[in-house]
């Protein structure tokens, strides 16, 4: 990562589903993963296996393209790594789930972020505030999925298909 200053941020957040299916959800990384979010991003998933997912966002923002390269390391079934490097920021961020009472689940993101040459990272209570309202947002689509019976949409599930039909 960059030799520049990082700055480290950390959040919770507990949904109401077992860890099983928060960590299958919240890890099978799609193009239409923005709907999910309330973003407006534009995914291209480059590389997918049982044990990694590289990715691509670009965002079209009022100041121009911002570009994001991500190299996602999955550990099931508690917990995932993403290795970032961009435009705009460098990321490190652990994701990490413990199982709670009632069938609940509770994330601990811990992530460090980098600037880059054209922008500062943002003080650390306004990034964790907007932190705290995307997994609001990413929460209550997996519970909406949860509550539905819908299946979690499971990568190596997926990439096992993908493969047997080679």
């Amino acid at each position: 990562m960059p030799a520049a200053p990082s700055r480290v941020y950390e959040i919770r957040h507990t949904f109401r589903a077992p860890l099983d299916y928060v960590f299958a959800w919240c890890t099978d990384y799609t193009a239409r993963d923005a709907r999910y979010a309330g973003e407006g991003y534009v995914r291209r998933i480059l590389k997918r296996t049982s044990r990694r997912v590289v990715y691509e966002d670009l965002y079209d923002t009022p100041h121009g393209w911002t570009w994001s390269h991500q190299v996602v390391a999955l550990r099931p079934p508690d917990l995932w790594r993403n290795e970032a490097i961009g435009s705009h920021r460098a990321w490190s961020i652990d994701y990490r789930l413990s199982a709670l009472p009632d069938g609940r689940t509770e994330l601990h993101f811990k992530g460090r972020r980098w600037p880059t040459a054209i922008a500062a990272n943002p003080p650390k209570a306004r990034l964790e505030r907007e932190l705290r309202t995307l997994w609001r947002h990413l929460g209550a689509s997996l519970e909406r999925d949860y509550r539905a019976g819908r299946p979690a949409r499971d990568p190596v599930r997926r990439s096992r298909r993908r493969r047997s039909r080679a």
